[in-house]
């Protein structure tokens, strides 16, 4: 949806000076923002014992990342470099989620390293882990609910893109959940936590609720079969953000006194401790403090109109990933004239490059600026090089007012970097004697 009003105004402050110093394109966060909603999201859970992982899939910028840390939130990371940036950003053991999937045993021994949750999603994962010098202190598992999902709520059902519960490359089966628990306790492994994640970007509080309950369920099942005390449960991060101009807001209050309400019904019927609460939310946290500022290099009338402009989808790709991908799109120069309906399209050698289809807005002329809304995550994160069309900078609009660059543009030395190397030739083998 449209930036906040908060948010327009300090960027109309300074938006005519940043892109005369810096020049486009450029995505740029709101600190103010991400400040505001991090505040708000540890109040929706204060009643809680919890915790939020950020995902730092969703913006792995240190600038970014030490400004959520400073919130007491940790990272949920899932290669060796965002483990990395975790650090970077300040993070010690206990404050970095490991989540993972097809993970390798040199992966599993940086997390362990850091002193990383370890969150395994099958069990030829935990195999791997038993093979390490020093296992971790404790494990969480990641639990695919399979057609349990499809009872509880329509996410659970699947989504025509993303798949099924039952399709899905994610999780260990609730049918072998025991006996992989019962392996890892082998192993020497005694604190346990469980994650499941049911839905993405969801603006409803039921697929979260229902991963609390079939997870709470499992915890059940644990207790019975093994007398196993689950101490963490990971929600995932479905937590969604309106993309849409018409679509209403994600409660996050409501979803903390509702989950706040279903532990102690919870507690009171089965006793024991509450576990703690996990999050690793990252578009909720970050997604609409950022906007991407891209300038029209060519007008341009096809069958349709169009609006060429000096980014890409490398630079966003979600609109051209999915389907039913919206980011809003403004004009915050606009010039007199009836408005015009054009897609707002990049350079890539693939028609799916567009920004968005059939947007009504002013009538536009090169050189134009574009703000297109809600890039704070997975903007930036999910570029890539095609077609030799390189990723852009990332600045930050501070609280005090200035505008600090916090990730330089990538440049034709960046792009051949790997083309660098000493030679190497493996020759070819003897042919065998006979």
């Amino acid at each position: 949806m449209p930036m906040s009003a908060a948010f327009n105004r300090r960027l109309t402050d300074v938006l005519p000076e940043v892109v005369r110093h810096f020049g486009t394109p450029f995505h740029l966060y709101d600190e103010q923002g991400l400040h505001e909603t991090a505040e708000a999201f540890d109040r929706a859970f204060s009643a809680l014992r919890y915790r939020e992982f950020f995902a730092v899939k969703a913006l792995p910028n240190p600038a970014v990342l030490r400004l959520l840390y400073d919130h007491r939130f940790g990272f949920d990371c899932s290669s060796p470099p965002e483990l990395s940036l975790a650090a970077r950003a300040g993070a010690e053991a206990g404050d970095i989620m490991f989540t993972s999937n097809n993970t390798s045993r040199a992966e599993l021994a940086a997390a362990v390293e850091l002193g990383a949750t370890v969150n395994i999603d099958d069990e030829a994962v935990l195999d791997k882990l038993a093979d390490l010098p020093r296992l971790p202190d404790s494990l969480c598992l990641r639990v695919n609910p399979g057609r349990l999902a499809s009872s509880t709520t329509p996410e659970g059902r699947g989504h025509p893109f993303l798949g099924t519960p039952e399709t899905a490359k994610f999780g260990i089966r609730t049918d072998r959940l025991p006996a992989v628990c019962a392996k890892a306790r082998r192993m020497g492994i005694e604190r346990f936590g469980l994650h499941m994640m049911l839905a993405s970007n969801s603006l409803t509080a039921q697929p979260l609720l229902s991963t609390l309950d079939l997870l709470l369920e499992q915890v059940l099942r644990l207790r019975e079969s093994l007398g196993l005390e689950v101490e963490l449960l990971n929600l995932g991060g479905g937590i969604g953000i309106p993309y849409r101009p018409q679509q209403q807001t994600f409660d996050i209050e409501a979803l903390g006194a509702a989950i706040a309400a279903r532990l102690r019904d919870w507690r009171r019927e089965h006793g024991g401790d509450i576990p703690l609460i996990c999050f690793e939310s990252g578009r909720y946290l970050t997604g609409p403090h950022g906007v991407l500022a891209t300038r029209v290099v060519n007008r341009m009338s096809k069958w349709r109109e169009c609006a060429g402009v000096d980014a890409s989808m490398s630079a966003l790709m979600r609109p051209a990933l999915y389907p039913d991908a919206y980011h809003h799109i403004t004009v915050p120069w606009p010039r007199p004239g009836p408005p015009e309906t054009v897609d707002v399209t990049g350079s890539l050698c693939e028609n799916n490059d567009k920004f968005g289809v059939d947007r009504e807005l002013p009538p536009l002329a090169e050189g134009d600026l574009l703000l297109i809304h809600d890039t704070g995550a997975h903007g930036h994160s999910m570029g890539f090089t095609y077609n030799g069309r390189l990723r852009p900078q990332e600045l930050l609009l501070r609280t005090d007012g200035g505008v600090e660059l916090i990730r330089r543009a990538e440049n034709e030395q960046d792009h051949f970097a790997t083309l660098r190397f000493h030679p190497v030739v493996l020759p070819r083998p003897l042919e065998p004697v006979s």
